[in-house]
């Protein structure tokens, strides 16, 4: 059996139940992904100050969706949030070194 994953905003709950029901009837499994707290990528990052990896294993997606969809389609769609997400990223990014550090540290050091 094929799979789709795909997230859906909660706010338009019709159109995800008939979604689903389409995708059902030819044949893909689909599974639905919910996340206390934030509909999106997008406002998850805000909410939680995550980096794209974080956010992107907890929306089971690739990072390359999450990077793109917080830097170039939510520009377009939601100008005053993507401001907002950007902040964050530009402080995840001057720590990532930091992050990358502790992780190499901890790999060698087994703890």
């Amino acid at each position: 059996m094929d799979k789709i994953k795909s997230l859906y905003d909660l706010w338009c709950e019709r159109a995800t139940d008939k979604a689903i029901t389409l995708l059902e009837e030819v044949g893909l499994e689909v599974t639905v992904l919910h996340i206390e707290g934030a509909k999106d990528p997008d406002e998850y990052i805000k909410k939680n100050g995550a980096t794209v990896r974080h956010t992107a294993g907890v929306f089971n997606i690739s990072k390359s969706t999450v990077h793109k969809d917080v830097t170039e389609r939510l520009k377009i769609k939601n100008p005053t949030l993507y401001s907002e997400v950007k902040k964050v990223l530009e402080i995840n990014k001057s720590e990532r070194h930091i992050r990358g550090g502790m992780a190499t540290r901890k790999k060698y050091k087994g703890e």
